[in-house]
């Protein structure tokens, strides 16, 4: 079976990732017969039906899910050292997945020209998204106006700068602004909640603009507006967003969190308004993902 490899961008080295229920996933994003079959009946259904993930979110806030919290940290190597509560403070599994970590486990870069990587995850980046052409599906494209479901915007960024963030259920699930900015109030566009898992998506690039997911434009004196997007996935209780709209937000201020399950973010830059780090682009163009971690420098400004 397809690996999944990415980068990581601390040790510079290539890392085979462990997938949550990766049976699952498998067998309804695989290329057999039967995942066929499976893609045809029963994807629709779990993806298209917030029941199911509605039901498995709430399972998570049971007395009962603290019991596999132990056994999770130790299968993915999950740095209990980082958390800000300790372990046995977590009364569910849904507590431990949005769990805060102490502020000097994710420094900030402190350049004040630079933004910085805004949640933990694996990271595509794209200095012009017109000149794609390296997306994990070949001949694939990404629609802007079916992302956006707001033509104007889909103009506005067309020929901007685009990062793309998988968040595994191993990361830590807390999203930050990336520069200094004044955010708009955060609009939601339902849709489904397929995995964006690479198997999934892979399969259907299509999944992230047909996902359920957020919009806010953050106002920046740096980066001009950016587009900040939250793209829900399969078995996410919710998104929370917990910062105040129309109010000044520093770097690394917290915007929200995923609840219970894998999830995405986009970042959307006009033209020529930051200019992404060199090894962030060159793991991009090769290909493979990139794990960042949140407070690391993304780029800088190009004013």
């Amino acid at each position: 079976m397809n690996q999944i490899i990415y980068i990581d961008r601390q040790t510079k080295k290539k890392q085979r990732e462990k997938i949550y229920k990766e049976r699952a996933i498998r067998f309804l994003y695989g290329d057999s017969l039967w995942n066929r079959l499976a893609q045809k009946c029963l994807s629709p259904l779990i993806a298209g039906l917030p029941l199911f993930s509605k039901l498995y979110g709430y399972f998570q806030k049971t007395a009962r899910s603290a019991k596999k919290i132990s056994s999770f940290i130790q299968h993915f190597n999950v740095d209990s050292s980082e958390f800000l509560a300790p372990v046995e403070s977590f009364r569910t599994f849904n507590e431990f997945f949005i769990r805060k970590l102490k502020p000097e486990a994710r420094p900030l870069d402190p350049d004040p020209l630079t933004a910085i990587i805004p949640a933990d995850g694996r990271y595509y980046f794209y200095q012009s998204i017109e000149k794609i052409d390296h997306f994990p599906i070949k001949g694939d494209t990404f629609d802007l106006s079916e992302l956006l479901a707001r033509e104007d915007l889909a103009t506005k960024y067309r020929d901007g700068s685009m990062v793309m963030a998988r968040l595994c259920p191993s990361d830590y699930h807390r999203f930050h602004f990336p520069c200094d900015c004044v955010p708009d109030s955060t609009h939601l566009i339902n849709g489904w909640l397929h995995s964006v898992n690479p198997i999934a998506v892979k399969k259907n690039m299509r999944i992230l603009t047909q996902n359920k997911r957020t919009l806010c434009e953050l106002h920046t004196s740096l980066f001009g507006p950016v587009l900040y997007i939250e793209v829900g996935a399969m078995n996410v209780g919710s998104i929370q967003e917990t910062y105040l709209p129309h109010q000044s937000h520093k770097k690394g201020d917290e915007k929200g969190f995923f609840e219970f399950g894998g999830s995405a973010l986009i970042l959307l830059f006009l033209r020529d308004t930051i200019l992404f780090d060199p090894d962030l682009i060159e793991a991009t163009e090769e290909g493979y993902e990139i794990r960042c971690l949140f407070g690391q420098p993304m780029g800088r400004t190009t004013q």
